[in-house]
C-alpha cells in the first residue's frame, strides 16, 4: 500500500535502465495488492503463490540496484546484502503455495 501512498520512498531503488520509477512503484504496488488478494482466498491461492514468485524475482534488479547505490555508504550496503539473499527463502515460500504445499 505504500507504494501508492508514497511512491517517492521507493522510486530510488528502480534502476535507472527500466525507465519511469514513478510507473513502476505504482505498478508493483498495484501488483502487491493483487497478489496478497490473491493469497487471502483459498480457491485463489495458488495463483497467489505465482504471483508473488513472479513479483519477487522481478524485484532482483532493484536489489541489484541497491547494492550498486551501496558502495561507498556502509548502512545502505549493509541493508542491500541483508535483503538480496531474504529472497532466495521468500521466492522458495511462494513456490511452495503456488504447487499446493
Amino acid at each position: 500500500m505504500l507504494h501508492l501512498v508514497r511512491p517517492r520512498t521507493y522510486e530510488w531503488l528502480v534502476p535507472p535502465e527500466l525507465g519511469d520509477a514513478r510507473r513502476w512503484v505504482l505498478a508493483t504496488g498495484v501488483a502487491e495488492i493483487g497478489t496478497a488478494a490473491l493469497l487471502s482466498a483459498p480457491a485463489t491461492r495458488r495463483a497467489g503463490g505465482w504471483s508473488a514468485a513472479t513479483l519477487l524475482l522481478g524485484f532482483v534488479p532493484a536489489h541489484l540496484h541497491h547494492l550498486r547505490l551501496g558502495r561507498g555508504r556502509p548502512p545502505v550496503l549493509a541493508a542491500a546484502v541483508v535483503r538480496l539473499p531474504l529472497q532466495v527463502p521468500l521466492i522458495r515460500s511462494a513456490l511452495a503455495v503456488a504447487r499446493g504445499r
